[in-house]
């Protein structure tokens, strides 16, 4: 772990073994932090928020530190995907992507860093009043096991940018790309000072619970599970810290009898069965219009069915190892549980034989509205197929989820196009194309699936507070 400038181990000597999950391998250990190390970890994250050498710094440096860090991590990028893909399971070929796209994304905060700026404000009477904009202060990251360095990336980029200082977490299954990250950056001397960033690793019932709760720490962002969501804000709520939560989704990609087929198949097997379904703004749910639907169903089947899975490292495989084979578990458990209300299993549904945590990507159609399979998030490669007649029908269908997310439409009728994307619940909206997302576009979430704006300039205002200043002239 990097804490308070030096790389450690936990102050009780344990660690943890972290696997390969396409083949059970035990490929690293990782310090299993105490509470101790957590006192050290907030206490130096405090001082390095008001050491002048941050606080002070110019805006302009806090951006050209995040350009040195994008660079470094676009040079370390096949490592870390090789790296990632091992941890992780996904293929090399998505965890280079990501990868990137974190690259990316230091390359947008890092034009931002300049940029908070308040406001002057008409006030009556001979007075000037403005708004300052400081950065938040500490703050805890608490990163997900499905995008391990890219989610990372994410919230670190425009924390580092507004000037706040940042302990980052990683899921216990996934420690080793952030931890790899964190050392190449130091490596490259990107210019970044001692405690800025601080990375500690162990349980998160134990470490992520007492970064929440901790009174050193100004801010908090998650992305996992709503249960997890939930515990979080309860927990936060002690001490009154806001937080950024990004939770689960039950995407739906609704298409119409005039949509492109063709091209409409091959996204929603791309929204669905990338990562081995292991992601929140998954296309989990496919409202199909009643006239095309066994022609798209058939074209679904047909082009995910080339897809080969296997280690992630493999050549040519398309569908990684999930994550762990409890997960894979609860993902069978969940679709079996599923199928018992109804539905029918027209691809896969099983687990893969052998070493690993595989499965087949899985197809079920004839899903009604109140099946846990259109209602629950499984977090595995699994689409459930709904029919509609009416646009009314569709949409409604596509609201009847506790989650929202992101939601695909797909027509060439420009005037339905827009009628849903303002009517649909949920944060995000994708237009004959799925899924997308851009650093500069925010990813956020409605209902359930969250709360606060990742990505965007948005994003900044979580790691800012506002401050009025009167001046009596």
């Amino acid at each position: 772990m990097l804490i308070a400038g030096q790389w450690v181990d936990s102050e009780n000597g344990q660690t943890a073994d972290i696997l390969n999950p396409a083949n059970g391998e035990v490929i690293a250990t990782t310090p299993k932090a105490t509470l101790a190390d957590v006192e050290r970890c907030v206490t130096a994250s405090r001082a390095a928020f008001n050491n002048p050498e941050w606080k002070n710094i110019d805006p302009a440096q806090r951006g050209r530190i995040l350009n040195k860090m994008a660079a470094a991590t676009y040079a370390n990028a096949k490592t870390l995907a090789v790296l990632e893909s091992t941890n992780n399971g996904k293929t090399f070929r998505e965890a280079l992507s990501e990868i990137r796209f974190g690259a990316w994304t230091l390359e947008y905060f890092a034009g931002l860093a300049d940029k908070n700026e308040g406001s002057t404000i008409p006030v009556p009477g001979n007075r000037l009043n403005y708004t300052l904009r400081q950065p938040l202060g500490v703050t805890a990251h608490i990163i997900p096991w499905n995008f391990p360095l890219q989610l990372a990336i994410r919230s670190i980029a425009p924390a580092l940018a507004s000037g706040c200082t940042v302990i980052a977490k990683p899921a216990s299954w996934t420690p080793l790309s952030l931890i790899a990250w964190t050392k190449a950056m130091q490596e490259a001397d990107v210019g970044l000072p001692t405690d800025v960033l601080q990375v500690i690793t162990g349980s998160g019932g134990l470490i992520g619970d007492a970064l929440v709760g901790h009174n050193g720490v100004d801010g908090v962002v998650l992305t996992g599970g709503v249960p997890t969501g939930q515990a979080v804000m309860a927990k936060a709520s002690d001490n009154l810290t806001p937080v950024t939560l990004e939770l689960g989704g039950k995407g739906a990609n609704i298409v119409f009898s005039d949509a492109n087929l063709r091209y409409a198949a091959k996204a929603i097997c791309f929204g669905i069965f990338m990562n081995a379904g292991q992601m929140c703004w998954a296309g989990s749910r496919l409202i199909v219009h009643e006239d095309v639907h066994d022609e798209l169903v058939e074209a679904v089947c047909a082009e995910v069915s080339k897809w080969t899975v296997g280690e992630g490292m493999a050549e040519g495989v398309r569908i990684g190892s999930l994550v762990h084979k409890s997960h894979r578990a609860e993902v069978l458990d969940k679709l079996s549980r599923g199928l018992a209300q109804g539905g029918e299993v027209v691809l896969g549904g099983n687990a893969v034989e052998g070493e690993g945590a595989f499965m087949e990507a899985t197809v079920i159609t004839g899903v009604s509205t109140d099946n846990l399979l259109f209602q629950e998030e499984l977090f595995g490669p699994v689409l459930s197929v709904t029919k509609f007649s009416e646009d009314s029908d569709a949409l409604t269908m596509a609201n009847d989820t506790p989650f929202g997310l992101l939601n695909g439409i797909w027509t060439q009728n420009l005037s339905r196009a827009h009628s849903f994307a303002r009517d649909l619940q949920c944060g995000m909206v994708s237009i004959n194309e799925y899924p997308i997302t851009f650093p500069q576009t925010a990813f956020t979430g409605w209902k359930q699936s969250g709360i606060g704006i990742e990505q965007s300039k948005d994003a900044m205002r979580f790691y800012t507070k506002v401050k009025n200043v009167n001046i009596k002239l």
